[in-house]
């Protein structure tokens, strides 16, 4: 019998790496990615823990939930401190650190 592909290990890589890649856009990117790849792979391990001898890809697989948990884990991250940077500074303090931050930048070009 050929051994076959798990149908959903590639995209379960792609989908963990693009969590990890993503996780600065706000943090909800990289949140879902690494979500949606997790659903994938718990049902291609499923597949997997049936029937072992027939497919292959599992590598591919484990690496995948590894990185799609690493996302989460830093989306989860930044969207935290972006909620507390919004709670505590608000939106009017963040535009004026970025004017500042701006403005230094300009002198330390001219010097």
């Amino acid at each position: 019998m050929e051994k076959q592909k798990l149908p959903n290990a590639t995209a379960v890589l792609i989908l963990g790496i693009s969590s990890i890649i993503t996780c600065c856009c706000w943090g909800i990117i990289g949140l879902i990615l690494g979500i949606v790849a997790l659903v994938l792979a718990k049902k291609d391990l499923k597949l997997y823990r049936e029937n072992p001898e027939t497919y292959t890809g599992y590598s591919n697989l484990n690496t995948g939930k590894v990185l799609a948990i690493i996302g989460i884990i830093l989306g989860s991250i930044y969207f935290i401190f972006i909620i507390y940077l919004y709670a505590v500074v608000g939106q009017d303090g963040l535009k004026d650190f970025q004017q500042n931050l701006i403005e230094k930048m300009k002198q330390q070009q001219e010097e």
